[in-house]
């Protein structure tokens, strides 16, 4: 069994509980995801079955978009609605259009401080395990960008944004840096994840579903191929002649090509890769000399 299937992970389990749940359900030990999710977060969580763990790395770059409720006048230690309190703000007045010009200033690249209750490792300790114990060290800036933010909602008290972004961006740290921002403090209330590259929210199944699947044995319906998670990539196929070998890594020449691909190209660009039965083979790498040479070999 191999392929991905886009599940609706629900508040109040963690990423690897959905992990734990598939392998009990499939009989499977070999499945990853591409993207963690906060306990307390629901949305878009891409579960990758067997062979389809080699796409996790392809996957995990693509853009998410989230919808996010922040709330005014508090400031809590997990930055979100789950920790303790650590100040007020009593008094604070924030219109629209002061919101709306605070946000642009947010788009773009910049270097963002990950939060302490976060899953990164520190001398081979989770940074939550460490805050737990009152502890805190310093956290490297990571940059990141921003691609869009917008102003959904807003009644003085509570915004509610949409944001696409990179990996690595933390919305929870997002809220927060923009209510201090605002001067008037700010904890991320709720969050819901409505992408990821190609899987939206609107096409995710819920746990209860994808049980119900595979007790009727129809599973196949919501299990994606591979090459579902690449179509952020461009496509090239080759040849019939050139099948065999690119199964088995081979470089490609220019004159490989059977589809027209247009010679703009950048060197260290992907592509997802066919044979010339339209059957997906893999990820190569444009170098130099008009060479694609594989980053990775599906079959």
């Amino acid at each position: 069994m191999k392929g991905i299937i886009n599940i609706l992970k629900p508040p109040g389990m963690t990423s690897f509980d959905v992990i734990f749940f598939c392998r009990k359900l499939f009989g499977i030990k070999k499945i990853g995801h591409a993207g963690t999710l906060d306990p307390g977060a629901a949305g878009v969580l891409t579960i990758c079955i067997g062979r389809a763990t080699k796409v996790v790395p392809f996957l995990t770059e693509t853009h998410k978009v989230y919808r996010a409720e922040m709330e005014f006048g508090t400031e809590t230690t997990t930055l979100d609605a789950f920790g303790e309190v650590t100040n007020r703000v009593e008094d604070f007045s924030i219109s629209e259009e002061e919101i709306r010009n605070i946000l642009e200033e947010f788009k773009g690249e910049s270097e963002q401080i990950p939060p302490m209750y976060s899953a990164i490792r520190h001398k081979g300790k989770r940074l939550y395990e460490l805050a737990r114990q009152g502890k805190r060290v310093e956290r490297k800036p990571r940059k990141i960008t921003i691609y869009d933010l917008e102003l959904i909602a807003f009644d003085g008290q509570k915004l509610t944004i949409d944001v696409e972004c990179s990996k690595g961006t933390y919305i929870r740290t997002l809220c927060a840096d923009i209510g201090k921002r605002l001067e008037a403090g700010a904890y991320m209330s709720f969050l819901v994840r409505t992408k990821v590259g190609e899987f939206s929210l609107d096409k995710a199944v819920t746990l209860e579903e994808l049980e119900f699947l595979v007790t009727k044995d129809r599973v196949e319906e919501v299990l994606e191929p591979l090459d579902r998670a690449l179509k952020h990539l461009k496509m090239i196929q080759v040849k019939a002649e050139f099948d065999e070998p690119i199964s088995n890594g081979v470089s490609i020449e220019w004159d490989n090509l059977l589809n027209g691909l247009s010679h703009n190209v950048k060197v260290g660009e992907r592509f997802r890769v066919y044979n010339s039965k339209d059957e997906f083979i893999g990820v190569y790498v444009y170098h130099n000399k008009d060479i694609f040479k594989p980053e990775r070999i599906f079959v």
